[in-house]
Formats: C-alpha cells, sequence, structure tokens
C-alpha cells in the first residue's frame, strides 16, 4: 500500500514549496496537480478556447496529452511531449486554470492519473480537492492557508525576484477573486476535509511549516 499526503489550500499559500520539501525529506513522489491545471489552462489559452464555452473547452480538452515525468530530480510537467515549467506560472495561466478547472471532462480526465499516480507510489500531492475528491483515504490530510494579503505580498516577492512588473494590489484582487470561484464552483469545491487539519502560515516560517506536517506523519 501506498503512503498519501494530501495538502488543499487556496492559491498562493504556499502549498507546492512545502509539498516538495516534505516528499524530499519523506523521499516521496511529489504530484503538482495544480500545475497540470495550468498546463491545461495554457493549452486551452495557446488555442484561443473561450474559457465561458463549456462544450468548446470539453472538445479541446481531449487534444492535451498531460503527464508528469521526474528528471534529475525535477518534476517536470509535458504537454503533448513539451516542457512547460517555464510557461504556466503567470497569473493569466492562473486566471485561466481556476475557470477551467470546473469544467467536469477537465478535471474527469486529470484525475483519472492523479489516482493512478498515488495507487503505485507514496505521494506527496498538493491542490484544491486532494483530500475531499482526488485521495479521501489519504492518510494525512492539511489544509494550508494564509491571509489574502499575505499570499498577495508572496507572488509579488516571487514575480518581482524574476524580473516580471507587477501590482501588489491587482495581484491580491484576482487571489481574492480565485478564492471565490475555487469555493463556489459547483464541481469539487475548495473546501477544508473533515479529517483535514488546518494550518495557517500566515505567520509561520516554511520550515515550520514543514515541519508541522511532518510531525502529522508520525
Amino acid at each position: 500500500m501506498s503512503y498519501q499526503i494530501a495538502i488543499d489550500g487556496p492559491a498562493g499559500a504556499g502549498k507546492s514549496t512545502i509539498a516538495k520539501k516534505v516528499a524530499k525529506i519523506k523521499e516521496f513522489i511529489y504530484v503538482d496537480t495544480g500545475a497540470m491545471y495550468r498546463a491545461m489552462a495554457y493549452f486551452l489559452l495557446s488555442s484561443h478556447v473561450d474559457p465561458k464555452d463549456g462544450k468548446a473547452v470539453e472538445s479541446a480538452c481531449a487534444g492535451a496529452d498531460i503527464t508528469i515525468q521526474y528528471r534529475n530530480g525535477e518534476q517536470v510537467v509535458l504537454l503533448n511531449g513539451e516542457n512547460v515549467n517555464g510557461v504556466i506560472r503567470t497569473e493569466e495561466v492562473g486566471n485561466m486554470a481556476s475557470i477551467t478547472s470546473q469544467n467536469h471532462k477537465v478535471r474527469e480526465r486529470l484525475t483519472v492519473l492523479q489516482k493512478e499516480l498515488a495507487a503505485k507510489n507514496n505521494v506527496v500531492m498538493d491542490g484544491r480537492d486532494i483530500g475531499t475528491c482526488v485521495l479521501p483515504g489519504a492518510d494525512v490530510k492539511v489544509y494550508l492557508t494564509a491571509s489574502a494579503r499575505v499570499r498577495a505580498q508572496r507572488r509579488w516577492d516571487e514575480l518581482t525576484a524574476k524580473g516580471v512588473s507587477c501590482d501588489i494590489k491587482q495581484i491580491e484582487e484576482d487571489i481574492v477573486k480565485r478564492d471565490q470561484q475555487d469555493m463556489n464552483r459547483e464541481i469539487a469545491p475548495l473546501k477544508q476535509a473533515p479529517d483535514a487539519v488546518l494550518i495557517d502560515s500566515s505567520s509561520m516560517t516554511i520550515g515550520e511549516v514543514v515541519q508541522a506536517i511532518l510531525d502529522l506523519c508520525k
């Protein structure tokens, strides 16, 4: 039996950063489900698909083959064979992913791959609905969050460090809007699983959050 750690939470809560560190320490495979949805969103954007046209999204998503591989210890997201790690972290792609991830066909397709990965490997998986839908039987479930202001500051720091010019107020507005979309979507809404442990990282260091999760695994 594989060991499964599920980390859910809103955009910008630091799920990916924390999950990667926990996975490295535990020597588990890290599955970034958000990156998979972003890859799908990037594909739909590149195909000029209207995200509000459900039928168009369902039809187009069939043309996206999204997989995860590890190369030299790094997770690589492949979209139709192409490494898209460098183009799926923009705000535009993130906003598109929040809309298109509500589509039943999109979620159905990606959830199957996520379940298969977790069934065959010890995993740390993060996203919006891991503990509630994808891995409801996970050994450890965490709901990781932080205030919208703190999350906006973290995203601003990340983007400006990469030389991207951005407006922190706009980032915070986008985060609040995305939270509402994720929490109120009809399919697999963002919510804390009844048996998940709540961790608010607003005033915690990365190391403190990692240790808190490792303690839950003991």
